[in-house]
């Protein structure tokens, strides 16, 4: 049982030596893990970063790949394409002076993300994993009115599941109330989230205050990859730095939501922890997409799921 005035997520990681820091759904979800992953950093853990990619990994050379679907990032990767999150944080970490390289899994099913993971588990000797989603589609359980997009992070979920030799696989949520635009209900999140806790399985949550060496580092690596990718930058993780900075309501600082409405706010700064294994557990379809080998079998499997599923209504959070 951990004291209150300790955090239980990072107390589950004291005894870690080497961490995985790992964004689960794609595009810039490694960067809501970098709070986290500094802190580690700073605490002198040795911590590797990785991402589910939604970049052109399929024309890297030969001699990036580290494994089969495991690309190692560096600064000077594929200085040709203009969208390349794990690439723009590798330049970010370089100039900052932290360890700079960046693995990059493709987009694919179950199988070969998993048989990915174990390689970059293996080549490092990883005894623990956080996998860190930008937003709450992860907490998603298959019945709910509204999914978001779980294809990417539920496999990463999966993936992960059956890695029972890795001590440790703990699941971070950050950006309460962003996939609101996806169609999900953040009072099923919540609901989701108390019966996680019910199980024992809800490490609590804890802010990202500007105050702090690794808040202050979080702005920057988001403001340094708005900058680099002007024509798509992340929507979710400058909502979250926004709240970071205090921002409230409809904070506009990218063109793509202009034909939208925001509402930034305290809780999108908040990063809600789980336990990995029992989180999966409480997934109603992941024995469904336990044996695909690409992406488009994961999506397919999940439209199958909830054909004649009778799903729980949006709740409405009363205050």
């Amino acid at each position: 049982m951990t004291a209150l005035h300790a955090n239980p997520l990072f107390a589950r990681l004291d005894r870690a030596e080497r961490i995985l820091v790992a964004g689960a759904g794609g595009g810039f979800d490694i960067y809501a893990g970098l709070p986290v992953a500094l802190s580690l950093m700073h605490q002198g853990k040795d911590v590797h970063l990785a991402n589910l990619s939604f970049s052109s990994l399929a024309g890297l050379p030969a001699e990036d790949w580290v494994a089969p679907d495991l690309a190692a990032i560096t600064a000077e990767t594929a200085p040709h394409q203009a969208y390349f999150p794990e690439r723009t944080l590798a330049q970010w970490l370089r100039r900052l002076g932290y360890p700079s390289t960046v693995y990059a899994f493709p987009q694919v099913g179950v199988q070969p993300l998993r048989a990915a993971y174990r390689a970059l588990i293996d080549l490092h000797r990883i005894d623990a994993v956080v996998l860190v989603d930008g937003g709450t589609d992860i907490l998603m359980r298959g019945d709910e009115a509204g999914l978001g997009t779980p294809e990417e992070d539920l496999a990463s979920v999966a993936a992960l599941a059956a890695l029972d030799e890795v001590p440790e696989r703990l699941v971070v949520s950050v950006g309460f109330g962003v996939d609101a635009y996806h169609g999900v209900s953040h009072g099923l999140v919540l609901e989701n989230i108390a019966a996680l806790e019910r199980e024992g399985a809800y490490l609590g949550a804890f802010s990202i205050p500007r105050a702090t060496r690794e808040g202050a580092l979080f702005l920057d690596a988001v403001a340094h990859a708005q900058e680099r990718t002007p024509d798509r930058p992340s929507i979710v993780n400058g909502s979250i730095a926004a709240a970071v900075r205090g921002g409230f309501g409809d904070v506009r600082f990218t063109e793509r939501t202009r034909d939208g409405e925001l509402f930034v706010n305290p809780l999108m700064s908040l990063c809600f922890a789980f336990e990995l294994p029992a989180l999966a557990a409480r997934c109603l379809y992941l024995d469904r997409i336990e044996d695909t080998s690409l992406m488009r079998q994961v999506h397919s499997r999940i439209a199958e799921f909830r054909e004649d599923l009778v799903t729980r209504p949006a709740r409405r959070i009363p205050h």
